[in-house]
């Protein structure tokens, strides 16, 4: 909005750069935060201990400690994303609508499990919810298809020229992405702070290939595909950025909020998205290298217990082995950072490694 406004009709060239916009739409999601945590957490604290309370299944004993500490907290993080989105993006831009309704509508999805958990202590089914994410990615990837200035390109990193042409398989893989993503960061979700941090760490990668990609003589000389508009997105990941910031104020351990499913649902959903955007698929596995790695103990725990009967971890996903085994639960969270650290390293490391 300011970019139309002070740029546009005002000829202000301070705001055309996206740069500078994405410093203050950090700033700006982060006060947001802040100024409205308080108000949300005391209205969901209420309303879950109206509802007696919540723990989430297949936990520790240790985590019953938690049963009043609100879940759902990940609406602060969507307001906030998009106050500070509407006030410094470009809102001409496509792929800047198509990622705010990828958040949004796994917002949405999340937070009626959420509602639900609550209510009835179950959720919705497993299966609907699976049914409504695909619906939901399908949707995003047919946009992403048609798209004229889109194509169907999987380009890999380390590789100069190394890509493939998937055609119309292209939106099954897209799909693929933005649920495994989703569901990804949804099993991450277990302890205070454990799944924002990597979470916030992935993003602040992906703004720099947003810029990138955005760039032509940035992506020409780094050997990356440029996508034409995809640098605004800059703008919305540092938004991103302030506004899972001001949650992490919150939700640090002892945590006071939780995101719930209202968050990891549309963290992994609006990281999916961008990675298609900016042709980092790839990419995205390395610096989610955590998510990876917590979604695949869960498949192995199910795969090793129905073919042995035993269990190859005391407890999946694989941070509540770790708990089990007596780390306590801020080394835990703090080492996961360092490794989401390390990977973001590693990823970025891919732009010069050509």
């Amino acid at each position: 909005m300011l970019y139309h406004l002070l740029y546009q009709y005002f000829d202000i060239n301070l705001f055309k750069y996206i740069t500078f916009r994405g410093f203050y739409a950090l700033i700006t999601s982060f006060f947001i935060s802040l100024l409205i945590g308080p108000y949300i957490i005391r209205r969901l604290k209420l309303f879950q201990r109206k509802e007696g309370g919540y723990v989430r299944e297949y936990t520790p004993d240790g985590h019953a400690g938690k049963k009043h500490t609100p879940t759902m907290g990940g609406i602060l993080i969507v307001f906030s994303v998009l106050l500070s989105t509407i006030l410094w993006c470009r809102l001409d831009n496509f792929y800047i609508w198509i990622t705010l309704f990828a958040m949004v509508s796994f917002a949405i999805l999340g937070g009626w499990d959420d509602y639900q958990k609550i209510k009835t202590k179950r959720g919705i089914s497993a299966k609907v919810k699976f049914a409504i994410q695909l619906l939901l990615a399908s949707v995003i990837a047919v946009a992403l298809f048609l798209y004229p200035a889109f194509d169907s390109v999987l380009y890999f990193p380390f590789f100069k020229n190394l890509f493939i042409d998937l055609g119309f398989l292209y939106i099954p893989f897209i799909i693929f992405v933005i649920v495994g993503t989703s569901n990804a960061v949804n099993l991450t979700d277990g302890l205070d702070g454990l799944a924002i941090g990597p979470s916030l760490i992935a993003i602040g990668t992906f703004t720099f290939f947003a810029y990138i990609a955005g760039h032509h003589k940035l992506a020409s000389y780094l050997h990356l595909p440029y996508i034409a508009g995809s640098g605004e997105l800059t703008v919305f990941l540092m938004a991103f950025l302030g506004a899972g910031l001001g949650f992490l104020w919150f939700n640090s351990f002892p945590a006071e909020v939780f995101m719930g499913d209202a968050g990891s649902l549309s963290i992994g959903a609006v990281l999916g998205t961008v990675a298609v955007i900016t042709k980092q698929e790839i990419v995205l596995a390395i610096v989610g290298g955590i998510f990876v790695v917590e979604t695949l103990s869960v498949i192995l725990q199910v795969a090793y217990f129905k073919i042995t009967g035993k269990r190859l971890f005391l407890m999946a996903p694989i941070h509540h082995h770790f708990e089990k085994k007596g780390i306590e639960e801020p080394k835990i969270v703090t080492r996961v950072w360092v490794i989401s650290i390390l990977l973001a390293i590693i990823a970025l490391s891919t732009l010069k490694i050509r």
